[in-house]
């Protein structure tokens, strides 16, 4: 890797803690408690819980690998290493960053989601998608600044996104008198079982940013030490934070009312006991906590893309555009970014974001239980888990989808094929190069 691509030691315990609180709640709490909610029923505050649980056990393998293996583009070294250089491995790497610009996306339409409540504006349908758009190219100039600006900006925006959410969440408890709306109204109708545990595989997208310290190992200070206690700290931080505001939101809002404003809930939640001023402040922190995640996440997947690169995994083109390698992989994330927030809405970009998400960590676990396990010194049993978790959750996800919107499974399953296509097509290419290279140096 060039210095240009990263730089060693840059983030401290407290500076990568923030990074991966700042990617978690950037999109977590604002865009998915509705989703949720619309999917697990009066259950979803548990819904979060059993998805922190699930991360936590996910969370272990990419720790166990840091701890041995600490790299810029964590997962694609974990992949490398269990499946060699392969179509598996290269495809799956792809996956996880398609997976993290899927959630770009869905921070940039939360963001104008929530912008436009502050607003008495009826065209939603033409304007979220070009804030969005807006705050994508926002975050590439701030991201070809460089890095300390992200770091400075993560911590202050760490802080304010977490110390809001928490004033309001227990403000709005406080005002509800601790009751449960939510549990109250619930229809008699709902989804059961697979139902809360498609909730369940949406909420695992809002912790599955602890996988940007994955990706900066190198750039994390002591990594060894400080990767494995970042992701703990952050998992934690963000656990408390969604309980507080799931309940909150809950006890606000009857179901009915949560799923009808499933696009800026929170904003909704405030709106009861506050009344404007509630819903403006609610507003700010969701810029705040958005702009920031989304920041921090194009560092990630960028970093992610260089990588791949330098690893031979993925093709490169610099189609004419000057400067480094990373530099033209921060243009091609906030490019595909900006496509899907344009023409996806909320409900579909979350889908396809736990579908890609699930199937690559399943993937990973699975080839760190097949070849890794005695080098890096896991435990079977909690690898075997936690692919036993990812696969109920998705399997259930898919279920519900394929009743009530079949389409974005077929999206899901034709572009993962393409992707395994595309891979084992430019893989098999370079292999047939290197062979003729190194018949031709033989020749001579």
């Amino acid at each position: 890797m060039t210095p240009e691509t990263y730089k060693e030691g840059s983030l401290s315990l407290a500076g990568t803690v923030a990074m991966g609180t700042g990617v978690m709640i950037g999109a977590g709490i604002f865009a998915l408690t509705g989703q949720v909610a619309q999917y697990s029923g009066p259950a979803f505050p548990l819904a979060f819980l059993l998805a922190a649980v699930i991360s936590g056990f996910s969370a272990y393998t990419y720790i166990k690998m840091s701890d041995k293996y600490p790299s810029s583009g964590g997962i694609a070294m974990i992949l490398q290493k269990a499946y060699g250089p392969t179509t598996v491995a290269a495809a799956s790497a792809l996956l996880m960053t398609m997976s993290m610009i899927i959630n770009e996306s869905l921070v940039a339409r939360t963001f104008g989601a929530y912008s436009l409540q502050l607003l008495d504006i009826e065209n939603t349908d033409t304007l979220v998608p070009v804030l969005a758009v807006g705050l994508i190219a926002f975050a590439f100039l701030v991201n070809i600044a460089g890095n300390r600006i992200i770091g400075g900006v993560s911590k202050i925006a760490a802080v304010l996104k977490v110390g809001g959410i928490l004033i309001f969440s227990g403000a709005a408890l406080w005002a509800s008198g601790f009751s449960f709306e939510a549990a109250s109204s619930a229809t008699e109708d709902g989804t059961g079982p697979a139902g809360f545990l498609a909730g369940v595989a949406l909420a695992v997208l809002a912790f599955k940013g602890f996988t940007t310290i994955t990706n900066s190992g190198a750039e994390v200070r002591n990594p060894g030490r400080n990767v494995g206690r970042a992701i703990m700290w952050s998992l934690a931080i963000c656990l408390v934070v969604y309980m507080s505001v799931a309940f909150a939101v809950g006890s606000s809002l009857t179901l009915e009312e949560i799923v009808a404003a499933k696009d800026f809930s929170l904003a909704e939640a405030s709106r009861p006991a506050f009344g404007d001023l509630g819903v403006g402040f609610t507003v700010i922190i969701a810029i705040i906590a958005t702009a920031s995640g989304l920041l921090a996440s194009v560092f990630a997947v960028s970093r992610m893309l260089a990588m791949l690169t330098d690893m031979k995994l993925i093709p490169h083109r610099h189609f004419g555009m000057p400067g480094g390698i990373q530099k033209h992989m921060l243009v091609y994330t906030v490019v595909i970014a900006a496509i899907l927030a344009a023409f996806f809405d909320l409900g579909r970009i979350a889908s396809l974001g736990a579908i890609y998400y699930l199937v690559m960590d399943i993937i990973i676990h699975f080839g760190v239980l097949r070849h890794l396990r005695a080098d890096v010194g896991a435990r079977a049993w909690i690898l075997v888990s936690a692919i036993l978790f990812d696969a109920a959750a998705l399997g259930a996800f898919i279920f519900i989808k394929a009743t009530s919107d079949p389409a974005i499974i077929l999206i899901a399953i034709g572009s993962m094929t393409a992707i395994f296509a595309l891979e084992a097509l430019y893989l098999g290419k370079v292999r047939n190069k290197e062979v003729s290279g190194h018949e031709s140096s033989h020749a001579h």
